[in-house]
């Protein structure tokens, strides 16, 4: 058989390994890539020989690498490329009903029906990781997957039946999909990746594939207070329960996590930060709930668990002034929760390459969150300050682009007891290569101050 992979990141490697030799390929790249196989007789590579400018992101417009991925019998890309090869395929029935996603694969693959998939806009992967760890102290064997953990089909051999699966899933791995696990949950749901998806609707209509193929005896666990999580998890045939209030997991009004008759922890002995967390604890706890009837041993997770990298990670504290490392907050309803997390006096750096997003409820929020002092970074710089100004702060600066230089300033600005919050509301092209450089850069620079 001669496959197509579509795509040479981890997803696209993890496809290679998968299929094995006894086959050929054709594998499209979108550029060179230093660990693309050799060719052989039995292995061709497709790449754009010209390397993208830095800072640009997004589909390229040079489709060439694409050449021929059609002759393949089965063709497997990564869900980024999906509009890439819309572009040069169109609707063609003969090259669709080749083309599979490796999560497709995946769920026609995997010998197990307990699989548990969680999407929303954030918090996926501290909800995702949460379950994983709360059904392992359950002495269940659990396999984590999708953007976080390995990649599904690296450990899709490894499932016997009576093992779990928990998948934390994106827009993009879902927009294809024609699976559903036994237990999806959807968190809150609010405006990300518009500079990819068509609309809004587009957005919401992915994240409903991970409910749409459920059966009458699965499981859709969503967010009630939220409208688009609720309308997303109806597309569900299967039992509705929402979290954060009854029958979920919800906190009771004297702050401890229960759901049913069983008091799972208090809030005050929760690590991680912020109501967000309290949030992803409780859509965690009923996922759990629901797929093993117990929640044994969970207080011991929820007490030492203090989250993820990037996420609301405490760097350092100096001369009184604590350092919180947030770059994974991409999206200005991110940086708004992130703000709501601490009420302490904050320097706080935002900004960054624009998404089409809105920044005026992150500029209000700035204005009543008790920050002194806001350094704005990046493309939407002028944009988001113009914003603040507007509503009377003016303790802004601008101009810094380097992070040590950015660090530096924060620490000048701020005084004891107060926190230093990197969440900058945007994307980080431009000035870092992704969130995780940015974020890494962030705590090099603060482990250098003295």
């Amino acid at each position: 058989m001669k496959i197509g992979i579509v795509g040479w990141g981890v997803e696209g490697q993890s496809v290679y390994r998968f299929f094995g030799s006894g086959h050929s390929y054709l594998i499209a790249s979108e550029e060179p890539r230093d660990d693309l196989p050799p060719e052989s007789d039995s292995v061709k590579v497709r790449f754009i020989s010209k390397e993208r400018a830095p800072g640009v992101t997004g589909n390229v417009t040079d489709l060439s690498y694409l050449e021929g991925i059609d002759t393949c019998d089965k063709i497997v890309y990564t869900p980024t490329s999906y509009k890439n090869l819309l572009k040069v395929f169109g609707d063609s029935q003969g090259f669709w009903s080749k083309a599979t996603t490796s999560l497709d694969v995946f769920f026609e693959t995997v010998k197990t029906q307990n699989i548990i998939g969680v999407t929303g806009t954030k918090g996926k992967g501290t909800t995702s990781t949460l379950i994983a760890k709360m059904l392992e102290v359950q002495g269940k064997k659990v396999y984590l997957g999708g953007n976080i953990g390995k990649s599904v089909l690296d450990f899709v051999g490894d499932v016997r039946p009576e093992d779990w699966v928990v998948l934390e899933l994106s827009s993009f791995q879902l927009l294809k999909l024609g699976y559903s696990p036994h237990i999806a949950v959807c968190l809150m749901i609010t405006k990300e990746h518009m500079d990819w998806h068509t609309d809004m609707q587009e957005y919401l209509d992915a994240k409903a594939n991970l409910f749409r193929h459920q059966s009458t005896q699965d499981i859709a666990i969503y967010f009630a207070r939220d409208e688009n999580s609720t309308e997303i998890a109806f597309a569900s045939p299967g039992k509705k329960i929402p979290y954060f209030e009854r029958p979920g997991a919800y906190v009771r009004d004297d702050g401890m996590v229960v759901i049913g008759e069983n008091e799972i922890i208090h809030k005050s002995e929760v690590k991680l930060l912020g109501e967000h967390n309290l949030q992803n604890i409780c859509a965690a706890a009923t996922a759990v709930f629901e797929a093993v009837g117990s929640l044994d041993k969970a207080k011991a997770v929820l007490s030492s668990f203090s989250g993820l990298e990037h996420r609301l990670e405490l760097v350092r504290s100096l001369q009184g002034v604590k350092y919180y490392d947030d770059s994974f907050a991409t999206t200005p309803d991110a940086a708004i929760v992130a703000l709501k997390a601490f009420k302490e006096p904050k320097v706080v750096i935002v900004g960054g390459s624009d998404k089409g997003l809105s920044f005026e409820q992150l500029a209000d929020e700035v204005t009543k969150s008790n920050v002194r002092h806001a350094i704005v970074i990046g493309d939407t710089a002028d944009q988001i300050s113009s914003l603040l100004k507007a509503r009377g702060f003016s303790d802004v600066t601008l101009g810094l682009e380097k992070m040590p230089e950015i660090v530096s300033a924060a620490s000048k600005l701020a005084q004891p007891g107060d926190v230093v919050l990197l969440s900058t509301g945007c994307a980080s092209f431009g000035l870092f290569k992704d969130y995780k450089d940015r974020g890494n850069k962030f705590k090099a620079a603060v482990v250098a101050l003295v």
